[in-house]
């Protein structure tokens, strides 16, 4: 498949008062972070809060300006400090957030709210106008009855289709939804995770699928990326990493599901301890203050993401699959004789 979307050793930082004698301190949100995306593809980004998905995806979107490394859009480098290249971002994509009534603006109806982007780009009022109610209808809503309504007349998962109508209506080719259901209740969750597949469908769309709802997560994406502190821990097929994950907090982070069945209770918590303070990341891997498989080379060195196995798409930043790292569990180097 075609890379229709790739990013390359991202990076942001924040300056933070790190002390009350107003001393600034710095916390990488985002550290290193390569990773691409095929066209038409569904990637799904998990990981817990504070480690870096939002700010990942305000840095695709051009919101907010990377302090390193490059965003590659459609084959070409796109550069922030561009006006031209900001607008061609645009153009290609769109993004869904998870406050759908924060999203709307509380003066515009529906049909407004819709037509106002795509008058934005110079389309006449008319044609702008045409364009939002066709999009509407595409999301399930009916413009006879709800292109007039305002946010507060709407219901959540209505005001969601809303927001979905004004990102298609752009004609993007990469929709990126950040916690764009997580809200919902579970029946319109449904509705709208089942919407969202059709239109991926319809439209040739491609996805960046950011949430914290694993279930969800597995349900929708081809693909999956897994972050913990502003890094990549590993990436690979759903069901790959759902199935057989390969780094200890991919582990734990599945075995932190909820189950309904009453047989599959968690006795122990799968991972013990608070993530580290961004702002003193322990040194070498960011993960090892709470891994259950630590040892001395994981606090001095840190591990890059690397391919491991059979399979050529699968990446995990641990110690533990690098050949030759000098972790006890690490595969020997090929060629090396066995002792």
């Amino acid at each position: 498949m075609t890379d229709i979307l790739s990013v390359e050793s991202l990076g942001k930082d924040y300056k933070v008062r790190g002390s009350p004698f107003g001393r600034k301190a710095l916390v990488t949100a985002v550290d290193d972070c390569s990773f691409a995306v095929a066209q038409n593809e569904v990637l799904g980004l998990v990981g817990e809060s504070g480690s870096g998905k939002s700010t990942l995806a305000r840095l695709l979107t051009c919101l907010i300006p990377p302090d390193r490394g490059r965003i590659v859009l459609e084959n070409a480098a796109v550069d922030v400090r561009s006006a031209r290249d900001r607008r061609r971002v645009s153009r290609r994509i769109q993004m869904v957030f998870q406050d759908s009534y924060a999203s709307l603006n509380p003066r515009h109806t529906a049909a407004e709210e819709v037509a106002f982007g795509i008058a934005a780009r110079g389309e006449p009022r008319s044609a702008a106008e045409r364009q939002a109610r066709e999009a509407l209808a595409l999301v399930g809503l009916a413009p006879s009855l709800f292109a007039e309504r305002y946010p507060h007349e709407l219901s959540g998962g209505q005001r969601q289709r809303v927001n979905i109508a004004r990102a298609i209506a752009l004609s993007p080719k990469i929709v990126i939804l950040d916690e764009a259901v997580s809200a919902l209740d579970k029946s319109v969750q449904a509705q709208v995770l089942n919407l969202l597949g059709s239109l991926k469908d319809t439209l040739g769309l491609t996805y960046l699928f950011i949430s914290h709802d694993l279930d969800v997560v597995r349900y929708m994406s081809d693909r999956v990326v897994v972050m913990y502190l502003g890094k990549v821990m590993e990436i690979g097929s759903v069901d790959a990493v759902y199935d057989t994950p390969a780094h200890p907090y991919t582990k734990a982070l599945i075995a932190s599901r909820l189950s309904t069945d009453p047989t599959r209770r968690t006795a122990a918590a799968p991972v013990i301890g608070d993530p580290p303070s961004p702002i003193n990341p322990p040194p070498g891997c960011r993960f090892s203050s709470r891994c259950p498989i630590v040892e001395p080379i994981c606090r001095a060195r840190e591990p890059r993401l690397t391919g491991f196995g059979c399979d050529q798409h699968r990446l995990t930043a641990c110690h533990a699959h690098i050949a030759g790292s000098g972790h006890r569990l690490a595969p020997a180097v090929e060629g090396e004789e066995s002792s």
